[in-house]
C-alpha cells in the first residue's frame, strides 16, 4: 500500500549515542546452524539503521545482523526487562499458506504439525512444530488464522530464519494440490518487547492494542499502511511482533525509537532474554533428535490432536504422552558464577557418570548468575535434584530447577 510513516518526535539520545561497551554474557550462537546453507549474507530493511545506531554486525542465519548496540548486551537485556526493546526479526520467514481445494487450510496443515490449528478463530495465533516421521522437530513456528480482511482461505506462518529455505519447500511438497505456499518477501518483521511495550503501542496505534489478547493478531491501518500486529514474542515479556511492508520498516522503527522508553536491542540480548524465559532455540534445545514431549512442549499439542494423531511421528509422540519420555529438557542453576555453555557435560550427583549435556547456557542478567538448560534422564529431572557440570575440566555443583528462570510478563487480560 502507498503512504509513509512520519516521526512524531526525535530519536532518544541513548538510541544514537550510547558509548558504554557491553560485555557479551552469553557466547552468542547461530540460530539453527545446521539448517543453514552456503550463501552470501542478506540484509534486512533495517540494516542501514542498525549501522547508524552503532550496531555490531555479525553473520546470523545467512543475514548481516546486529548482535549488540553501543549500550552492550547486559544493558540491552535489562532495559527490555524494565521498559521496551526494539528487535529486528525481519530475517524470520513469513508466508501465506493458501488453500487450493476450497477446504479449510488448517485441515491440510494439521497433517504436518501436532497443534490444533482447526480450532483457531480469526485473529488467533498458536505455537507448533514441523515434525518428521520419528517425532523429531524439523523446526518450530507460529501459525495464525488471520482476520477475515486478510483472507478466509489462508493461514499466516512465521518460521525460523535459518530453516525457512527448507521449511517452505517441505510444506509445499507435502501439501501440493491442497496448499499453496507464498513467501512474504515484501514484508519486514519488528518486535517490540517489554513491560512498557503496551503503553508505547497504545499511544502510537490506538488504545485497543493495550487490551489485545496474548497470542492474537490484528491489522492496524497506520498512516496509509497496514500493520499486522500480533501480541507475542521471544523474550518472556509482554510485547508485539509487527509485520510491515519493507519500504516502511525503517520509518516505523524510527518512530518507535522516538519514544523515550524504547531502545534498539541486538541478538545477544534476545538470546539471554529467551534463555531466562526458558524458551527453546531451534538447533540447540530442539532439533530432529528431540520430540515435543522430551522438550517439555506437550502444552502446544491440543487435546484432540493428542487423541487423534494424524501428524508425522504421532505414534511415537502419543506413546510418550501415555508412558512418559525417557528424558526431559530441564532448567539448571550452576552454583557460583561460572556459566555452563552449550555442550557442557551434565554428571550425576556423585560426579562420576555422564547423564546429559547442556543445550543452552550463559549468564542471566536478571537472575544475576549463570543459567542453563539441557536434557537429562527422567529419573534426574525432578526440581531440586543435585548434579555436577564438567566446566573446563572441573566438576562444579548445580541443581535441576523449574523454568522459566524469571517470572513471565505475558499479558493475560
Amino acid at each position: 500500500m502507498s503512504g509513509s510513516v512520519t516521526l512524531s518526535g526525535p530519536m532518544t539520545e541513548g538510541a544514537r549515542h550510547r558509548l558504554i561497551s557491553g560485555r557479551a554474557f552469553l557466547f552468542w550462537t547461530l540460530e539453527g546452524a545446521e539448517c543453514m546453507s552456503d550463501q552470501e549474507l542478506a540484509v534486512t530493511p533495517l540494516n542501514a539503521l542498525h549501522r547508524e545506531l552503532g550496531g555490531k554486525m555479525v553473520p546470523f542465519a545467512g543475514y548481516d545482523m546486529p548482535v549488540q548496540f553501543p549500550a552492550g548486551i547486559l544493558k540491552e537485556h535489562l532495559h527490555t526487562r524494565s521498559a521496551a526493546g526494539l528487535f529486528d526479526v525481519s530475517h524470520m520467514g513469513q508466508a501465506w499458506l493458501i488453500a487450493e481445494d476450497g477446504a479449510d487450510p488448517a485441515i491440510a496443515f494439521e497433517s504436518l504439525v501436532p497443534a490444533d490449528v482447526q480450532s483457531l478463530e480469526p485473529g488467533q495465533q498458536r505455537y507448533s512444530q514441523l515434525l518428521n516421521d520419528t517425532g523429531g522437530i524439523l523446526d518450530d513456528l507460529m501459525v495464525t488464522r488471520p482476520i477475515a480482511a486478510l483472507g478466509r482461505d489462508r493461514l499466516y506462518l512465521v518460521v525460523n530464519a535459518a530453516c525457512k529455505d527448507q521449511d517452505l519447500p517441505h510444506i509445499a511438497k507435502a501439501l501440493k494440490g491442497r496448499i499453496r505456499v507464498e513467501p512474504l518477501e515484501d514484508r519486514a518483521l519488528i518486535a517490540l518487547q517489554g513491560p512498557k511495550a503496551s503503553d508505547v503501542a497504545a499511544r502510537l496505534f490506538g488504545p485497543a492494542l493495550a487490551t489485545m489478547p496474548f497470542m492474537s493478531q490484528t491489522v492496524v491501518e497506520f498512516d496509509g499502511i497496514d500493520l499486522w500486529i500480533s501480541r507475542s514474542g521471544y523474550t518472556g515479556e509482554d510485547g508485539y511482533e509487527i509485520s510491515v511492508p519493507n519500504d516502511q520498516a525503517e520509518a516505523l522503527a524510527r518512530l518507535l525509537l522516538g519514544d523515550p522508553t524504547v531502545e534498539p536491542i541486538g541478538l545477544g540480548a534476545r538470546d539471554s532474554l529467551r534463555l531466562e524465559a526458558g524458551l527453546c532455540l531451534y538447533g540447540h534445545d530442539i532439533d530432529t533428535t528431540t520430540s515435543p514431549i522430551e522438550a517439555g512442549l506437550l502444552w502446544s499439542i491440543g487435546k484432540r490432536r493428542r487423541q487423534e494423531g494424524g501428524f508425522p511421528g504421532a505414534d511415537i509422540v502419543q506413546k510418550q504422552i501415555a508412558e512418559g519420555a525417557t528424558r526431559k529438557r530441564v532448567g539448571i542453576l550452576p552454583d557460583g558464577r561460572a556459566p555452563a555453555r552449550e555442550g557442557t557435560l551434565i554428571l550425576d550427583a556423585d560426579g562420576g557418570t555422564e547423564i546429559g549435556q547442556i543445550t543452552s547456557g550463559g549468564f542471566g542478567p536478571t537472575v544475576g548468575g549463570p543459567v542453563a538448560m539441557g536434557y537429562v534422564p527422567i529419573d534426574y529431572a525432578k526440581p531440586g535434584t543435585p548434579v555436577f557440570l564438567s566446566v573446563r575440566g572441573k566438576s562444579l555443583p548445580a541443581t535441576i530447577t523449574k523454568m522459566p528462570f524469571v517470572p513471565p510478563g505475558f499479558f493475560r487480560g
